[in-house]
C-alpha cells in the first residue's frame, strides 16, 4: 500500500504543478493512473485464464449493442477499469484523502516514479507478448 501511496502523490504532485492543469489535475491523474491498473489488473486476468484455471472466467458479453466496439469498451469499463476507477476514488479522493497523503508522504520524485508505473503497466504486456512469440518459435 505504501508504493500504492507514493506513486499517487508523486503523480498529483507533478500534475498540480503545471499550471495548465490547473482544474484538471485530480482528473487527469485519475484518468492515466486506473488506466495503468486496468492494464495491471487484464494482464493478471489473462496470465490467470490461461495457465492457471485454464478457462475464460472473468467476461462479460453484451448483444444488444450492434457494434463490437462498443460492447468491447462496456466490457472493458465494467470489468477492468470501473473497479479500478472506484478503488482509487475510495482510496485517494473521498474526503479530499490526497491532502492527508501529500503531508504523509513528503518525498518528492518530481513525476518520475508514477510515469515510471504508467509506462512500465502499458508496455509490459507488449513485451511479454514479444518474449512468449520467441519463446514459442524455440
Amino acid at each position: 500500500m505504501n508504493l500504492y501511496y507514493k506513486i499517487w502523490v508523486d503523480g498529483l504532485r507533478k500534475l498540480k504543478s503545471i499550471p495548465a492543469n490547473k482544474n484538471m489535475w485530480k482528473f487527469y491523474a485519475m484518468i492515466f493512473i486506473s488506466m495503468a491498473m486496468a492494464v495491471n489488473f487484464m494482464l493478471i486476468i489473462a496470465i490467470l485464464e490461461r495457465n492457471v484455471f485454464r478457462t475464460n472466467f472473468y467476461h462479460l458479453k453484451f448483444d444488444f449493442f450492434p457494434e463490437l466496439k462498443l460492447n468491447s469498451f462496456l466490457s472493458f469499463f465494467i470489468l477492468f477499469l470501473g473497479p479500478c476507477v472506484l478503488i482509487n476514488y475510495f482510496l485517494i479522493f473521498r474526503k479530499k484523502r490526497y491532502e492527508l497523503l501529500f503531508k504523509k508522504y513528503t518525498v518528492n520524485y518530481n513525476g518520475k516514479l508514477c510515469v515510471a508505473y504508467i509506462m512500465t503497466s502499458y508496455f509490459l504486456p507488449f513485451f511479454l507478448l514479444i518474449i512468449g512469440y520467441f519463446i514459442n518459435k524455440i
